[in-house]
């Protein structure tokens, strides 16, 4: 990857809705190989895909919490433990951890009231589950902007 494939990156986290056009022209390249390097950086899974970001006020989400969850450490009960997270929409991102806690996630629900029924109904049943801690966000204080690219 080169100093120009960097600057694409870098453009495209900021924009993802630039023309090619725009785009070739803010990184100082022709539209056709502007469209080959952004087209060989989608093949090699460099770029891999483009979102909206959206206001989770706008969409009933505003009430995000952090939850660190413990689940017994052994391979069929973890993998059955990550498998019934992807069937939990409010469950907007997870990671398994190294160390204490085991598991890491990031919810978005309408409100308090809705997060108790998902504690209560789905957290504290899911598989190998043995403690849930909640972290209830205050605000977000840096938004996702993307990762750095190096120059």
């Amino acid at each position: 990857m080169d100093r120009i494939d960097r600057s694409i990156l870098r453009e495209l986290q900021e924009d993802g809705r630039l023309t090619n056009l725009d785009l070739a022209q803010r990184i100082g390249l022709s539209a056709s190989a502007c469209m080959r390097r952004v087209r060989h950086l989608e093949e090699s899974g460099v770029i891999q895909g483009y979102r909206a970001v959206i206001d989770p006020e706008a969409v009933g989400r505003g009430f995000e919490v952090l939850v660190s969850i413990e689940v017994r450490r052994d391979r069929e009960t973890v993998e059955a433990f990550e498998a019934a997270l992807q069937d939990i929409p409010d469950v907007i991102e997870a990671y398994r951890l190294f160390g204490s806690p085991g598991c890491l996630l990031r919810i978005a629900v309408a409100d308090l009231a809705a997060y108790e029924r998902l504690w209560i109904e789905r957290l504290t049943s899911l598989t190998g589950v043995t403690e849930v801690n909640s972290q209830i966000i205050m605000k977000r204080v840096k938004e996702p902007r993307g990762l750095p690219v190096e120059r």
